[in-house]
């Protein structure tokens, strides 16, 4: 889960992953950083709480952790979509229909503001192409309430079968080498 950032002065940084999506989600917030950079704009991320209004009263890691509750919380799910096998995760339905059990919400339209800020602030994780797609901003909201949108908690053990793409393709040979210290490669 290792990919490189060459700099300026062409000088090579090394990033480390624990799993394959928040490897995924570096590059993708690198990528949209340079985007913007290169247009001219400012890169700064929006505090959730603040671009969608969210109320005081909600606390997004109490409501994550309830979440995760094994008794009360979202079952996570062995889920089979396009030959692939997605395992501890959930759909989008399942988020918001919890969200409304829960008492989280009124209504579904409010179940949107709320799961994309979980989204947003990184307490879910877009699992597979739709998602990830409407996380890109690709979709009307982050946050998708369909059945084959999944999602994952980051710390859940999320783990996809079957999935190949050109882009997750990594040499191996390119991040060969000898440990120098916590998170840098020394290339042989």
């Amino acid at each position: 889960f290792v990919f490189k950032l060459t700099a300026g002065k062409q000088q090579d940084h090394f990033f480390q992953a624990a799993y394959l999506e928040e490897r995924d989600a570096w590059v993708r917030d690198i990528k949209k950083a340079i985007r913007c950079i290169d247009g001219g704009q400012r890169f700064a991320r929006k505090s959730t709480r603040k671009s969608i209004r969210l109320p005081e009263t909600i606390n997004l890691s109490t409501l994550y952790i309830s979440m995760k509750d094994p008794e009360k919380g979202i079952k996570e799910l062995k889920l089979e979509k396009d030959k692939r096998v997605y395992n501890h995760c959930f759909t989008g339905t399942c988020v918001i229909d919890w969200l409304v059990s829960s008492n989280s919400i009124r209504n579904r339209k409010e179940g949107l503001l709320l799961a994309s800020s979980l989204l947003s602030e990184g307490y879910l994780q877009p699992a597979g192409d739709t998602s990830k797609a409407a996380a890109e901003g690709l979709s009307d909201t982050p946050f998708l309430d369909l059945s084959d949108a999944y999602y994952y908690f980051p710390d859940s053990g999320f783990f996809c079968e079957g999935y190949s793409s050109d882009d997750d393709v990594v040499l191996k040979e390119e991040f060969r080498g000898t440990i120098v210290k916590q998170g840098c490669l020394l290339k042989q």
